[in-house]
């Protein structure tokens, strides 16, 4: 997957408001690659749910910053 494409996919699913814990299909097409699992109104909450995942370093949490910016963790 190209970086480019990563990003799109990163921004299509980045919710306006909260945080939603998103997985990788590695195996999947190019641009259809992550997937939701959850959306979360706190990062706590998505961050424990992220720490509970066998493999947690696979999932990656996404969210809007307070200047507009897309951001994950």
């Amino acid at each position: 997957m190209t970086k480019d494409v990563f990003e799109m996919e990163k921004i299509k699913l980045t919710p306006e408001d909260g945080f939603v814990l998103v997985g990788i299909d590695y195996f999947a097409d190019s641009g259809k690659q992550l997937y939701l699992i959850e959306h979360f109104k706190m990062y706590q909450d998505a961050l424990n749910a992220k720490k509970e995942r066998r493999n947690s370093e696979e999932y990656f949490i996404l969210y809007k910053g307070a200047g507009g910016e897309y951001l994950c963790r």
